[in-house]
């Protein structure tokens, strides 16, 4: 069985083509974009954090199709004018960074209402929620609350998890926009 992460790749890769764009909304840093780069013509990344943008630079220096944006992902709409195929949020903290800075509900909402407004017929969003720390699990509940208004016949929408762990593991939810 593949891991979470892994997962969200697999399904992002089933989807994407050399002449897609792609979003990474949570840069950290760097890997979802090492892997998103290769499969499209170009990805934007976002992140609030300094410190992250120069880590994900550093993982990234021999790739030049990744549009680095300092900036909250909940400002997409302010950078990204066109359709894109594939959106992967990697929820929580920057790994080995500041556990205060982190996700939340209140900013990854507005940013998956604009990410769904930005996917194409065909496209699929990832969101993968780390609900072991307090705001990660506000964030993966009002988040799970809002996914499950969406109409049937506009997205496909999944939730993948492993149920017998400990410690509230990460889970994934991803949904695929079937028309416009």
């Amino acid at each position: 069985m593949d891991k979470i992460i892994e997962f969200a790749h697999k399904l992002l890769k089933e989807k994407l083509k050399k002449t897609d764009v792609a979003i990474d909304m949570t840069l950290g840093n760097g890997y979802d974009s090492l892997f998103l780069a290769p499969l499209v013509e170009k990805v934007y990344a976002f992140d609030i954090q300094e410190q992250a943008i120069i880590q994900a630079k550093q993982t990234l220096k021999d790739v030049h199709n990744v549009i680095y944006i300092h900036q909250g992902h909940e400002n997409v709409d302010k950078y990204v004018f066109q359709k894109v195929k594939g959106v992967i949020f990697n929820l929580g903290y920057l790994p080995k960074g500041s556990k205060q800075i982190c996700t939340t509900a209140k900013t990854t909402l507005i940013a998956l209402k604009k990410a769904i407004r930005l996917l194409d017929v065909g496209g699929i969003c990832v969101l993968v929620f780390y609900p072991g720390h307090r705001e990660g699990k506000i964030e993966a509940q009002e988040v799970g609350e809002y996914l499950k208004t969406l109409d049937q016949k506009e997205f496909d929408i999944i939730k993948y998890e492993f149920i017998n762990q400990i410690n509230m593991p990460p889970f994934l939810i991803a949904l695929e926009r079937l028309k416009p």
